[in-house]
Order: structure tokens, then sequence, then C-alpha cells
């Protein structure tokens, strides 16, 4: 199953670099963003948060399969911004995915324009800020990309097609949170859950009786796992980050810091409205939040107590993992069936093997692979890289395995062979969940 964002306690991952020319015929869609600080209150309490165009969350993309995305970003904050994609694939051009080391951050004052093509792509994903703890003041939103018209769907259209952006919220502003690791300190307990920028009972969802709704949910928060389920009606699992999955029925669904699934829920409850819920796993104490899912003829509000989830049940979160698998029988976003592939037959011709760490460094609160914590050059890798500029980092300065080495600073930089199958496994030895972005990459989970 393909999982951009898939959350772990220990796994192994090949992965499988390709290039893809982008063809000048596929349409083009143009967006323009202004990117501003701007008054939120999804606690109550008035914030500073980073709006899109005057929203937050950020517009929806709405996009299909091969179509090319450019997307103008003009940074009006006071402070240099980078976007990232998670889950858009990234065939040679690593440079338009925006992150520390592959993309000049957007100065004060000024534009980029991202070119971006969905190629060969389907399915539920999202984008975030990805400098300077942005992410917790907003910047994110949704990405769609449909199936083109022609490639069957194994599932009829839906009555309608919902984005829900779930997540852990401070209110703390970005420069606080990012205050206190730079002190010394772990983040804090998060003080509340938003489902689409709203908390408590914020946010609601109108639907027609008898009929069935898509929703596309992410967790687009910094640290939490949190489980999601809606009161009174069971969800069926249709689609993980452009992966067509075996269609299994859920009453809750866990979604880690960075995934996104796709369910489909019938309404077939009598005519009043429900709970929407959202809240934490795995923490000593327990947030939830709620939306309200509104049957059009309703005539009675959301009632009775909260649906409760899991809580600390790491084996139940484990166990429904494993219970998500690809629908070989269907169409991608090519009209055939995605078929299979023979693990022990794959050609690895290397392992990797990364061990994630916390320590401070310096006085700082850092995090680390393989001892190795990353520190950013004043040149971006890539474009070192194209340039020849000497001396700004060292490809193998990250070694392919744990050393039990103290943690250092470096600008960890590891080589890979085009085309090549490399093999990752994971550890993390710490006791919160980890959630790794393979950036511009999808991978295949094998164990």
């Amino acid at each position: 199953m393909v999982r951009k964002g898939w959350s772990f306690w220990q796994g192994y991952v090949v992965l499988l670099a390709l290039a893809v020319v982008v063809k000048a015929e596929s349409p083009y869609r143009f967006f323009d963003w202004n990117v501003t600080y701007g008054d939120i209150f999804p606690l109550g309490v008035r914030q500073q948060g980073i709006l899109i165009n005057g929203q937050f969350p950020g517009p929806d993309i709405y996009s299909v399969t091969n179509d090319n995305l450019i997307i103008n970003v003009q940074n009006n904050l006071d402070e240099p911004f980078l976007l990232s994609w998670n889950g858009l694939q990234q065939r040679r051009n690593s440079y338009e995915d925006g992150v520390y080391g592959t993309t000049c951050p957007i100065p004060p004052g000024k534009n980029f324009t991202y070119i971006l093509q969905v190629k060969d792509q389907i399915g539920s994903f999202f984008y975030f800020p990805s400098l300077a703890f942005h992410k917790a003041a907003g910047g994110f939103g949704g990405i769609r990309v449909l199936s083109r018209p022609r490639i069957p769907v194994p599932f009829p259209d839906p009555a309608g097609d919902f984005t829900l952006l779930i997540g852990d919220w401070f209110k703390n502003d970005h420069r606080q949170l990012k205050a206190m690791l730079d002190g010394g300190h772990k983040l804090p307990f998060p003080d509340g859950i938003l489902i689409n920028g709203h908390g408590l009972n914020g946010a609601s969802f109108t639907v027609e009786q008898g009929k069935t709704y898509r929703f596309r949910i992410s967790n687009v928060g910094l640290q939490n796992s949190l489980n999601f389920r809606i009161q009174g009606h069971k969800m069926k699992l249709v689609e993980v980050e452009g992966t067509h999955t075996v269609q299994t029925i859920y009453e809750s669904l866990d979604v880690h810091v960075g995934q996104s699934y796709s369910v489909l829920v019938t309404m077939d409850q009598a005519a009043q409205d429900f709970y929407i819920v959202a809240s934490t796993r795995f923490t000593d104490n327990i947030l939830s939040t709620t939306a309200t899912l509104h049957y059009s003829n309703s005539n009675k509000a959301v009632s009775g107590p909260i649906p409760a989830g899991p809580t600390d049940q790491i084996d139940w979160s484990l166990n429904q993992a494993r219970s998500i698998r690809t629908n070989l029988t269907a169409s991608g976003p090519r009209p055939n069936p995605q078929g299979s592939y023979h693990y022990g037959l794959i050609n690895i011709t290397r392992t990797i093997k990364v061990v994630s760490s916390a320590a401070q460094v310096k006085g700082k609160q850092r995090y680390a692979v393989n001892s190795v914590s990353f520190v950013p050059t004043d040149t971006p890798l890539k474009l070192a890289d194209y340039f020849k500029i000497g001396g700004v980092f060292r490809v193998g300065s990250i070694p392919d395995n744990p050393t039990g080495q103290n943690m250092y600073l470096d600008t960890s930089v590891m080589g890979a062979d085009y085309r090549a199958f490399v093999e990752i496994v994971f550890e993390n030895h710490e006791n919160i969940v980890q959630t790794w972005h393979i950036d511009g990459y999808a991978f295949w989970v094998v164990g």
C-alpha cells in the first residue's frame, strides 16, 4: 500500500525513483496566492495566523490526473516562507517541493511560482508550510487529484466531497513554540484539536438523508495522532493517499500526523444532527473536539454523549494499519488493474537503517537521524549541486546505519543511485509516534 505519511513504530520500506517527461498537452491550472498574517480565533482567543488569500485554512487545490499546477506564491510575511506538497510526487524536480535544502526560501515581499504536475496520480493530499514552525500558525490546505473521466473508479460518484483537516493546536504562536525548542524544551501538550480551522462545535457539514458522501481526512497537526469517527455512522475506506484500497468498514480511524484517508459515508440514520469527533491517541490526557454532521431535513440538534474512541491502545492502531490493503483489481491513474509485485524478486541494491533520537545540543532541543541533527546551509543543496559549488555539503555525511554516537550537527546528505531500489528500515526508540515524510516519493510498505 502506498502511504506517504505512514506513521509507525518500526517498518521496512522499498523506494523507487521515477523519471517522467511532462507532456505539454496536459491541462494547466493557475493559482495566485497571497500569504499574509491575520487574526484568527480557532480556540476562542485571538491569535496571529498565516492566511492564504485571507483564508484559514488555505484554499483547496482541485485537480485531475496529469494536470499542470502553476501556483504563484507571494510572501507578505516578515520572514522567509516555503510550501511543501505532501504526497505529490516530484520526478526529477525536487526543487519544486518547498523544503530546506532543495528550494530557496521565498524572502519577505517576494514571490515564487511553483510548477508541479500531478502526473499519474490520484487521491487525497495536503500542502503545508515547512519553515520556522509556520505550520503551527496555519498556511495548510487540502489537495484533491480526481481521476480522469474515462478512468473507472471502484465506487459510484458520491453526492458530495468534503475536505476535513484535523490536527492538534496551540494557543502559543509559532514564534513562541520555536523559542521553546531553541531554549532546550520540548513542545507542551496542545491546547486543543481543530477541524477545518475550528475548535469545539465550530465546523458543520450539510448532507442529504439517504445519500453517500466522500470525506477526505488529513492530519495536519504537529505531533499528535488522532482518532476520527462520526456518531451513528460507519466509514468505508476507499483510498489512502493516491491508492484505492480494499473497501473495509470502520467505526473509527486512527489518522497519524501527515496521513490522509478517504472514506465514503452513507447518510442512513434518522433526520437529525450528529457529532463528528477527533481525539488524541497515546496521550495521558485525552483532548477531543467535535464538528456537526447536519442532515438537511434535520429537526433535532446533536444530542447524547460524544462517542468514545480508543485512547492508549497501541495494538489497536497497529492492527488497524495492518488491515488496510491495496485494491489490486481497481484502476489507478491509468485504466488498468494496478497488479502486485513479489517483494523477494525485487533487486535490492542497498539497505539503509535509520534510527531517530532526541537530545539537547548547545542548549537547544534537537532531533536526529543516526545521531546527525540536520543544519541547513546558506546555499540550497540543489543549487550547490547544480552549479558544482564546493564545500557546501558532503554526500555521505550521514551513515547508512546507526553508529551509537552522541548527537552532533551536520548538513546530513545521503546519496542514492538513480532508478535503484532501496530498502529503508525505520526504528523509533522514542515514546511518541514518529511520522516520516519521504519528500516527493511514493513507497511500498513491506513489513
